[in-house]
């Protein structure tokens, strides 16, 4: 752990301190847990854009492969692989 000060308007000290009562736990333990959500929330964002990225490139290759998925054509492909 690594001490941080910060400061605090006299209202946030005292709903930081409510909150820390009804849940329970240090200040300090709040303040670590709405950190924690502030920088997870931003890393949505990025998988969010990852997601979207994925479903955009969604059957950009179905042109470029021909996979014959008929009955054997597994076994016929798995005899070719082996017979290298």
């Amino acid at each position: 752990m690594n001490r941080t000060n910060i400061y605090l308007s006299d209202e946030q000290r005292d709903r930081l301190d409510a909150l820390a009562r009804a849940t329970g736990v240090s200040r300090a333990e709040v303040i670590r847990q709405a950190l924690d959500r502030a920088l997870d929330e931003g890393q949505s964002d990025l998988l969010d854009a990852d997601l979207a990225a994925i479903d955009g490139s969604f059957g950009v290759l179905d042109d470029a492969f021909s996979i014959d998925r008929s009955d054997g054509a597994r076994a016929a492909h798995l005899e070719r692989l082996a017979a290298r």
